[in-house]
C-alpha cells in the first residue's frame, strides 16, 4: 500500500511487481519502478507523482531513476508476488455489533439457570420473603454500581478481553494473567458445563425423564461443540443468534412473572397473598450469614452482568454503546428478577419453595397448569440456558484471545481466522475445557455413587457441625457434594467466589487508573466517583468474608486455583524467553 499526498488530499495506491504506469489519480500520475540507486534497499520501490500533460494522449515515459522523478517521492515495500499487499489480510477483529446486540449480550449472558434453579434453595437458606426480595434488589444494585465503574474502563480500553485488559493496565500482566487463567481453565468452563448439563436435564424432564445419564452427558458435549462452531463461523452470526435467543427467553421469563397475576380472575389457585408471610426455619442462624449465603446464590443469577466488555473491540462506537448496554441490560434484569420472585412466592408457600429445591419454577407452573406447565417451564429453562451457553462462548474466548495477543500465554490463542475473522483457536480451547469438565464431573459422580455411603454421610455431618473444616475434611466434603447431587451448586458457588475477587480488583482499577493515568482519555466517567467504587468495594469485602466463613470448600478451592496460576505464569515466561 502506497500513500501519496497531494495538497490536503491523500491517495492510497497498490503496487504491482511489474514496471507500469498506474491509472491517473486526480491530476497526477503514479509511476512505479525498481530503484537503481545502491543507496536504497533493493526490496524498496518508489513512486513519482507528476502532473498529467495535455493533451491526455501524451504520456510521459516511466522514470527509471530517482533523479527522473520531479514530483513527490514515497517509499513502499516491494511486492514481488504480484498479489495485493498484506494490508488486505485481516489484521484484527471486526466491529460488527450494534447497541441492540450489545444489550442482548448483557441480558442473555446473565439470564441462564440462576433465576430458575436458585429461588427454591434461597428460600431454604433464609425462610423469610422480606429478606429474600431485599437481597435480590441489593444484588441488582451492586451490579449497577459495578456497571458504572466498568463503563469507564470499557470506554478507556475498547479492546477484546474486557476485565483482563483493565487488570493489565492497572496492575500489570501477572494479575491479568491470573484472571485469564481462572476464567479460561476453571470459571467459564464450569459455567458452560453447568449450563449444558442443565439444558439437557430440562430436555430430559420435558420428555418424562427417558434419557440415561450417559446419553445426557453425550448430548451436553454435542451442544457445546455445535455452539462453538456457530461462534467460530462469525461473530455476527453468534451475535444475531444471541439477540434472537435473548428476546425469546426474556419474553418467556416475563410471561412466567405475569401469568400468575393474569390468571387470578380465572384460576382459584394462583397468587395467594398469604404466601408472602409464610416462613420456614432457615438453614443459616444469623441474619448476616443468611444475607451472605443468599447473596452468593443471587450473584450467580446476576453473574455475567459485565459480559459485553470482552467484546468491546467488536462493538461499534464502544464509548457510547457499551455504557448504554450495561445500564439498560442490568435494568431489564432487575425488573425481570424481582417480578419472577413475586410470582414464585405468590403461587408457592415458603415450605413449598424449600421443598422444590432446584425446581421451583417447574413446581409453580405445574401447580397452575399441571404436567403441561412443567413441560413448558422445562422449555423455558432450555431456551434460557441455551442463550447463556452461546453468550459464554461468544465473549469468554476473547479473554484467551487477549492473553495470546499479549504473549503471556500461547500465541496461537491470539490468532484470528483469515476467513471468519474470529478467535478460532481461543473458542476451540474454551469448548474443549468445557467438555473436559463435563466428562470429569460425570466420571467423578459415577465413582462416588458406587462407593459406600457411610464415609460420605460422616463428612456431611461434619460439614453441618464445623464452621471452618480442617484441610483433611475437604476431600470428604467434595464427595458428599457429589453424592448429594449438588454439583450444580458447587460449581456455581466456585464461579461466583473466584469471579468476585477479580470484580473487586476491576472496580478498584478505576481508582488506581485515576491516579496512574490522570490525563488518560475517558469518554465516559463513572458517575458518583469516588463514592460509587468505594461503596462497591466495601460491600464486596464484607460479602467475601461471609462466604469464606460459611462456604469454606468453595472459597478455598477458588483461592487454590487462582494461586496455581502463579507458577504457570512464571514458568511460561521463562520458557518463552529461552525460545
Amino acid at each position: 500500500m502506497l500513500r501519496v499526498d497531494r495538497g490536503h488530499d491523500e491517495h492510497r495506491v497498490h503496487f504491482r511487481s511489474s514496471l507500469q504506469l498506474t491509472s491517473p489519480v486526480g491530476d497526477s500520475q503514479i509511476y512505479r519502478s525498481p530503484l537503481k540507486s545502491d543507496a536504497w534497499p533493493k526490496s524498496r520501490a518508489f513512486a513519482c507523482v507528476q502532473p498529467q500533460q495535455r493533451p491526455q494522449s501524451h504520456v510521459r515515459r516511466p522514470p527509471t531513476t530517482i533523479a527522473d522523478c520531479k514530483g513527490s517521492i514515497r517509499l513502499a515495500t516491494l511486492d514481488t508476488s504480484g498479489t495485493a499487499p498484506s494490508t488486505d489480510k485481516p489484521q484484527g477483529l471486526i466491529r460488527a455489533l450494534g447497541p441492540r446486540i450489545a444489550t442482548a449480550v448483557v441480558v442473555g449472558n446473565v439470564i441462564g439457570s440462576g433465576i430458575f434453579l436458585k429461588p427454591g434453595n434461597i428460600a431454604g437458606e433464609s425462610g423469610q420473603f422480606g429478606v429474600i426480595i431485599a437481597v435480590w434488589m441489593f444484588g441488582g444494585l451492586l451490579c449497577i454500581l459495578g456497571g458504572l465503574c466498568f463503563a469507564e474502563l470499557a470506554a478507556m480500553y475498547p479492546q477484546a478481553g474486557g476485565l483482563y485488559v483493565y487488570l493489565r493496565e492497572a496492575y500489570g500482566r501477572p494479575v491479568a494473567f491470573l484472571f485469564g487463567w481462572t476464567e479460561v481453565f476453571f470459571g467459564k468452563p464450569a459455567s458452560i458445563g453447568a449450563l449444558s448439563v442443565a439444558f439437557v436435564g430440562s430436555f430430559s424432564l420435558a420428555l418424562g425423564g427417558v434419557l440415561s445419564p450417559t446419553l445426557q452427558v453425550l448430548m451436553a458435549i454435542t451442544l457445546i461443540v455445535v455452539m462453538a462452531w456457530v461462534n467460530i463461523i462469525g461473530v455476527l452470526w453468534g451475535g444475531r443468534l444471541q439477540m434472537v435467543v435473548t428476546i425469546v427467553k426474556a419474553t418467556f421469563l416475563a410471561l412466567v412473572a405475569i401469568v400468575p397475576f393474569i390468571l387470578i380472575p380465572f384460576v382459584s389457585e394462583t397468587i395467594d397473598i398469604a404466601n408472602y408471610s409464610t416462613t420456614v426455619v432457615p438453614r443459616q442462624s444469623g441474619l448476616a450469614a443468611q444475607v451472605g449465603v443468599i447473596l452468593l446464590a443471587v450473584m450467580w443469577a446476576y453473574n455475567g452482568w459485565h459480559g459485553v466488555t470482552p467484546l468491546a473491540e467488536e462493538v461499534r462506537e464502544p464509548h457510547r454503546n457499551i455504557p448504554r448496554a450495561l445500564f439498560f441490560g442490568i435494568g431489564i434484569l432487575i425488573a425481570l428478577y424481582i417480578a419472577a420472585n413475586f410470582a414464585y412466592h405468590g403461587v408457592l408457600s415458603m415450605s413449598e419453595m424449600k421443598a422444590a429445591g432446584d425446581h421451583a419454577g417447574e413446581e409453580m407452573l405445574k401447580k397452575l397448569f399441571g404436567q403441561g406447565g412443567l413441560a413448558a417451564m422445562s422449555a423455558v429453562i432450555m431456551c434460557s440456558t441455551f442463550g447463556a451457553i452461546n453468550t459464554n462462548l461468544l465473549q469468554a474466548p476473547r479473554i484467551t484471545f487477549a492473553m495470546g495477543r499479549d504473549n503471556v500465554f500461547f500465541r496461537s490463542l491470539g490468532s484470528v481466522h483469515a476467513t471468519f475473522r474470529t478467535p478460532t483457536m481461543a473458542i476451540t480451547v474454551m469448548a474443549a475445557m468445557s467438555i473436559v469438565l463435563v466428562l470429569s464431573v460425570a466420571v467423578a459422580k459415577h465413582m462416588v455413587m458406587s462407593e459406600d455411603a457411610d464415609p460420605v454421610a460422616a463428612a456431611t455431618e461434619a460439614a453441618d457441625t464445623t464452621t471452618t473444616p480442617p484441610p483433611q475434611q475437604l476431600v470428604p466434603l467434595v464427595l458428599a457434594s457429589l453424592r448429594n447431587d449438588s454439583i450444580f451448586g458447587l460449581l456455581t458457588n466456585f464461579v461466583v467466589f473466584s469471579a468476585s475477587i477479580f470484580y473487586m480488583l476491576g472496580v478498584l482499577a478505576v481508582i488506581v487508573l485515576r491516579f496512574r493515568q490522570p490525563d488518560g482519555a475517558r469518554p465516559y466517567r463513572t458517575w458518583g466517583y469516588p463514592f460509587v467504587p468505594t461503596l462497591f468495594l466495601v460491600v464486596y469485602v464484607w460479602f467475601m468474608m461471609q462466604i469464606y466463613q460459611s462456604n469454606p470448600l468453595e472459597s478455598r478451592t477458588g483461592l487454590a486455583f487462582i494461586a496455581l496460576g502463579v507458577p504457570v505464569f512464571f514458568a511460561y515466561r521463562y520458557f518463552a524467553q529461552q525460545r
